[in-house]
């Protein structure tokens, strides 16, 4: 059986409403207790952003779902052509926030893109590598010709599980007990680090009839759950055997009490295991795949935080791969930390930058937290 090749051959991304500055967070999220953070400033001057997107009007009121956002993203692929959306074969949609645990992600992307027609909808669950796990499947189904074309997408829309009010009840039980009244950093640390959108590619047997095309030449994903513990999760406790405790075993009361539905990350989990366990596979990788990192043209490492940004760079001076810092293309500063959609945002921007040649190769390596996974791609421009 021969495979056939695929090619991302169009890119696109959708912002809800404005850019919110540092110092507008707390007017979108809200002040817990009524107060501004003092961890605030710490984290935002590690992680660097400077500028994030909200699906929020200063009321906490939320504009978008996450499907909204999606479908929005998805729209703008064929924006001068939209009848080209009836040619699509496959929905492949990648998130860590659905709207609801059920329906699928997917499938409520699928609702409010009509045009499609009736189609198969593929919705990975997980956290950051979520659209990563998207793009794979939407690869291997045009690769085998299972579909000619197909979309994948990464969205967010994290905002609403960061306002004030979420953390209410638990502020008002510390208040009971005579305890300090903010919720524990563990929870309040990813209120500074996270951001709302959604981008999407169009994949293709055949390269785009005009301009460029990025051909992937492979994905390849690895967890080590096998002997790591949770990191980051939601809709959960963590124990003290580092087990979790799932929602469905809480009282009613204690959901809100102990704000199990908020995102919560150990982060003296995070920080010793992130970077070393993503290049635990890379020297291997590399030789496996005959990869040179000298031919890297482009390298997009997707970072929740701009603290980690070193910290990678000296990993691969350690395995013997160097990649310098003019090879790296990031925006986390502007686009903020959008979790499965981040990487779509950074192969857009650089799509659209005017940067890229024939023949470039672009690295891309997505962390995932949750419980150490990762997803690594390469791809060519054509």
């Amino acid at each position: 059986m021969s495979l056939n090749e695929v090619y991302i051959t169009r890119t696109s991304h959708y912002f809800p409403n404005s850019p919110v500055s540092n110092d507008e967070m707390e007017d979108f999220l809200g002040f817990i207790n009524g107060k501004p953070s003092k961890s605030r400033r710490i984290v935002l001057r590690n992680n660097a952003i400077t500028n994030r997107y909200y699906a929020l009007d200063k009321n906490q009121k939320p504009t978008h779902t996450n499907a909204q956002l999606a479908a929005e993203a998805i729209k703008e692929l064929f924006k001068g052509n939209f009848e080209g959306i009836k040619n699509i074969d496959l929905l492949s949609c990648g998130t860590s926030s659905p709207d609801q645990l059920m329906p699928s992600h997917g499938c409520m992307v699928h609702g409010w893109l009509p045009e499609l027609g009736s189609v198969e909808v593929v919705s990975p669950s997980g956290v950051c590598c979520a659209g990563m796990h998207a793009l794979k499947y939407a690869y291997m189904a045009v690769k085998t010709g299972d579909a000619r074309q197909a979309i994948a997408s990464g969205s967010e829309r994290l905002s609403v599980s960061l306002v004030a009010n979420q953390f209410e009840d638990e502020v008002h039980k510390l208040e009971q007990l005579e305890e300090n009244p903010y919720i524990s950093f563990d929870k309040e640390f990813l209120r500074w680090m996270l951001s709302d959108g959604a981008a999407a590619f169009l994949l293709s047997d055949k390269p785009a009839s005009e301009g460029l095309s990025l051909r992937i030449e492979w994905m390849e994903g690895i967890s080590y759950a096998d002997f790591m513990e949770p990191c980051m999760y939601m809709g959960a406790e963590k124990e003290e055997d580092g087990a979790l405790k799932s929602y469905v075993e809480f009282e009613h009361h204690e959901l809100n009490e102990k704000s199990i539905f908020s995102i919560k990350q150990d982060v003296k989990l995070l920080s010793p295991n992130i970077v070393p366990l993503g290049g635990k596979i890379l020297r291997e990788l590399f030789k496996r795949r005959g990869l040179d990192p000298d031919t890297i043209t482009w390298y997009c490492p997707h970072m929740s935080s701009n603290f980690f940004k070193d910290k990678i760079y000296e990993e691969h001076i350690k395995l013997g791969h160097h990649i310098p810092y003019e090879k790296w293309f990031v925006n986390l500063t502007t686009v903020g930390n959008v979790g499965a959609a981040s990487v779509y945002f950074m192969v857009d921007e650089l799509f659209h930058s005017g940067k890229l040649k024939k023949d470039d190769k672009i690295f891309l390596l997505v962390p995932e937290s949750s419980r150490f996974s990762y997803m690594y791609a390469l791809l060519t421009v054509v």
